[in-house]
């Protein structure tokens, strides 16, 4: 049953796919760089974040995540620029995308700001099919490996905060190419990039002098695949330590904890498992680890506020 299962996730993941293919996280409130390219510049410092994700462990195949982003304001007024590079495998087929952001930032009041963003960048997949055990050896189907050129694509975001709430709007992907996917058939259209819309939204409440509560969203909506929301509410104590939990939509539900161990070092953990398919009868859940750091330049060598967002 296992390798059944594991064939028909390949196979829906990577040969026939028309939906959903972006890497989720629970971390996504720390990943915003990767799907918004409005937010570039937007924590007034050069930060540095990574994450990691094992999801489904302890089954064969299952998907693995990595992703590092890093943004900052430029010397040009009003201006950010980001790098993100994103590395996501599942089972033989291994995905890899590094883009270039830039962001514009409009004063909208004293304390709230609009930015808009452009995202451009290459996408590359191959996956070693030959290494695949299949019930019939001489398939010629998974006899050659599958190796698509490098596909260049761009996307736009808008990305509008204020010192309590922000929300945001993006296409990361605006090209549907097609991989050139396997040249034992010569077929070209086996699989193909599908456009991704993302809403992200968050704000914070004081609930008492050391506690806040932090709730947040992430909406993802594609063709041929059923809307996903994450919905988190995280609590903060005394700005150094967070605990909060999460549920997705049709999918999931988990918990994450992290401190700060000094104003510009963050460090986080989170675990999740599956709701509502039968996948969690065979993974131990998933498991996600971030690390994010604040490199401050300048006469002030510190963050003069705390940075929710």
């Amino acid at each position: 049953m296992k390798k059944i299962l594991i064939i028909a996730i390949i196979f829906v993941s990577a040969i026939g796919v028309q939906a959903q293919q972006d890497a989720m996280f629970t971390h996504y409130m720390f990943n915003t760089l990767a799907i918004n390219p409005g937010y570039a510049g937007s924590r007034d410092a050069l930060t540095v974040t990574g994450l990691h994700r094992s999801q489904w462990v302890a089954f064969d195949g299952a998907p693995t995540t990595q992703t590092i982003t890093m943004h900052t304001p430029i010397f040009v007024p009003n201006l950010g620029m980001g790098l993100s590079f994103v590395n996501d495998k599942i089972g033989p087929i291994n995905m890899t995308s590094f883009y270039f952001d830039i962001s514009y930032k409009i004063k909208v009041t004293k304390k709230a700001s609009l930015a808009f963003g452009l995202k451009g960048g290459t996408n590359l997949m191959k996956g070693e099919l030959n290494t695949l055990e299949l019930g019939d050896p001489n398939d010629a189907a998974f006899a050659t490996n599958m190796q698509s050129e490098f596909l260049p694509n761009f996307g736009a975001g808008i990305y509008y905060s204020s010192d309590k709430y922000y929300v945001g709007l993006s296409v990361p992907k605006l090209l549907e190419n097609n991989f050139n996917t396997n040249e034992a058939t010569g077929s070209t259209d086996l699989a193909g990039e599908e456009k991704h819309y993302f809403l992200i939204a968050g704000t914070y409440f004081n609930l008492t002098e050391d506690i806040k509560l932090k709730p947040t969203t992430f909406v993802k909506v594609t063709n041929g695949a059923p809307m996903e929301m994450d919905i988190t509410g995280t609590f903060i104590y005394k700005n150094n330590f967070w605990a909060g939990v999460m549920y997705r939509t049709g999918d999931a539900m988990g918990g994450l904890l992290g401190v700060n161990v000094t104003d510009q070092l963050g460090i986080g953990y989170s675990f999740d498992f599956s709701t509502a398919n039968r996948t969690f009868t065979y993974n131990g859940g998933s498991h996600e680890v971030m690390l994010r750091y604040d490199f401050v330049f300048g006469k002030e060598k510190k963050i003069r506020s705390p940075r929710y967002f």
